[in-house]
């Protein structure tokens, strides 16, 4: 359902912005992003607490948690290939609304669980049968992170409303996480700082896209079943509280925040039959976002990548482009 139209694009729009200054615009535009988003301020750099460490038939594995900010403790798990000799690139996964960062260990705790997996779901497996390490932490409001609510009855509702009246957002407080786990990622064994990816399908695709807008050190992401225009999506569709941004809308689009990750590899997933990502609102971010490379000279850095189905990860050739457009 649309609940309404905009006829007047956001004031840092590329649309209204691209004969101006490239790098007058990219700063108002961080500048305007940092407002929209109001992730919290990073104040702590503790390390890791290791609660584990176990042996697998094809990699090492390291459970810890680290404190996000005061009090606040994420939950992660580290996988590398086993037999190792130099450093790999780190890939941040992050799951969307789902039981929890487990299913991208392949755990299921259920045969439901099990079945949600045909939808690739298993990043960290994935991530480290193609030569990467695999960093993957539990998204504020699911999983191990989630409250007394079910995540399928909303279970993000209260949270993002208790961040709203802090001044923050939940999108903002996911950042920080990413960030905090990057500062983690520097003690683990074979990562590669200098290649630190980042994906995630639906709520991971969101936190993986504005998470890279504020943090530098992420060198290439893949955001699946989440760009989109805002107005064909989040404004017009029925979505989940975590999502909204207050004040998003008078600056820019979803696209025009690619200005903050040019000429980073940015690959595009998206489901031709996603129904609350839809394809035509996926096609005209895409086509701005496009335009945004070009102007940095990095056409080549953007790719997208369709499935023939719907809200899900597609594996194959999702990570296939990913390699031909970092290099990794």
């Amino acid at each position: 359902m649309r609940f309404c139209s905009r006829t007047i694009p956001p004031a840092l729009t590329f649309e209204k912005n691209k004969d101006r200054d490239l790098y007058e615009w990219r700063e108002e535009v961080r500048k305007a992003f940092a407002e929209v988003i109001r992730k919290p301020e990073k104040t702590l750099s503790s390390p890791a607490i290791i609660e584990y460490e176990k042996e697998h038939e094809d990699y090492h594995e390291i459970r810890f948690q680290f404190e996000s900010e005061p009090s606040y403790f994420v939950p992660g798990h580290y996988l590398y290939p086993k037999n190792l000799t130099h450093k790999v690139p780190v890939i941040i996964c992050l799951q969307g609304h789902s039981p929890g960062m487990h299913i991208s260990l392949g755990r299921f705790r259920s045969e439901e669980e099990e079945k949600d997996n045909q939808g690739d779901r298993n990043f960290a497996l994935q991530a480290v049968e193609r030569g990467f390490a695999a960093l993957i932490i539990e998204q504020r409001n699911f999983g191990e992170c989630s409250g007394p609510e079910n995540f399928r009855r909303g279970g993000c509702h209260i949270p993002a409303m208790q961040a709203i009246l802090l001044g923050r957002t939940t999108i903002g407080e996911r950042a920080l996480d990413v960030s905090r786990a990057i500062d983690i990622a520097a003690d683990m064994p074979f990562a590669d700082t200098d290649r630190i990816g980042i994906m995630g399908n639906s709520g991971g695709g969101t936190a993986t896209y504005y998470a890279s807008c504020t943090e530098d050190r992420i060198k290439a992401l893949m955001p699946s079943c989440a760009f989109c225009t805002v107005e064909d999506s989040i404004f017009s569709i029925s979505h989940c509280q975590c999502n909204f941004m207050p004040g998003m809308l008078k600056y820019f689009e979803m696209a025009d925040l690619a200005v903050l990750l040019a000429p980073r590899p940015l690959v595009v997933v998206y489901g031709k039959k996603d129904n609350i990502f839809p394809e035509h609102g996926v096609l005209k971010a895409y086509e701005v976002a496009k335009e945004i490379y070009k102007k940095f000279g990095a056409e080549d850095k953007i790719r997208l990548v369709p499935g023939d189905e719907g809200h899900r990860f597609y594996e194959y050739p999702s990570w296939d482009v990913f390699r031909e457009v970092t290099g990794w």
